[in-house]
């Protein structure tokens, strides 16, 4: 009878509409998806930038950790090769110094403030030197040792030129002086690029030098070395 009763009990139920309500799953995500899209569920959400940061964050973490991983002994291992590759790192820069010229026209042997004279370069040496400050006097003298070539016509005015070009070019129509030419261009050298400071003997060579090839008479073309004088 009771088997009898239930039966009769849920029909009465469906007949009365008391249907339990079951919502397919579809409708419902997209209503929970609706409801959740609301601005009101993200006010306090990470913008664009900050979500991107994270992510980079992220990634690093994610790049130590694996580093820390593949090192041997792990993160302490890791540390000790980013210390070293550090301690590397600063024995270069102290033996290697600063880096002041990416390429060899920077070497140029006259400034950018614009053309001066033989006489002024001259005049200019002598000040430093009468200061004795022999590296800026080295410096204008090898300057006007060139200028004093360019004014002879003996170099053509080439902007851009080295010091060490200079002489390799002035050596050919002044043979005898190509030493003492190549000697001063790499005093030059070492003291404007090479972190070396000149003395007063380095820029007294150089005076000497000047005032000889003031006087010095060229290798005409055609001509033969021993029929200069």
């Amino acid at each position: 009878m009771s088997g009898a009763g239930g039966i009769t009990r849920t029909r009465q139920d469906i007949a009365a509409g008391d249907i339990p309500v079951d919502t397919p799953r579809l409708p419902a995500r997209e209503a929970a998806e609706s409801e959740l899209s609301k601005a009101m569920y993200h006010e306090n959400d990470p913008n664009f930038l900050q979500r991107a940061l994270n992510q980079f964050w992220d990634w690093v973490a994610g790049v130590f950790d694996a580093a820390a991983g593949a090192a041997p002994g792990g993160p302490a291992g890791l540390a000790v090769l980013v210390v070293i590759v550090i301690g590397l790192a600063a024995a270069l820069w102290w033996r290697l110094g600063t880096p002041q010229r990416s390429a060899r026209n920077t070497d140029a042997l006259f400034d950018s403030t614009g053309p001066r004279s033989a006489a002024q370069h001259r005049a200019t040496a002598e000040a430093h030197a009468a200061a004795l400050r022999w590296t800026e006097a080295v410096q204008e003298r090898m300057r006007a040792i060139v200028r004093s070539l360019e004014e002879r016509a003996l170099l053509d005015p080439r902007p851009g030129r080295t010091a060490d070009e200079a002489a390799a070019e002035a050596g050919r129509t002044l043979p005898e002086h190509t030493a003492r030419l190549r000697a001063a261009a790499r005093s030059f050298d070492d003291v404007t690029y090479g972190g070396r400071t000149a003395d007063q003997s380095a820029y007294l060579s150089l005076r000497t030098l000047d005032l000889e090839l003031d006087e010095a008479k060229p290798l005409l073309p055609g001509t033969s070395r021993g029929a200069t004088g």
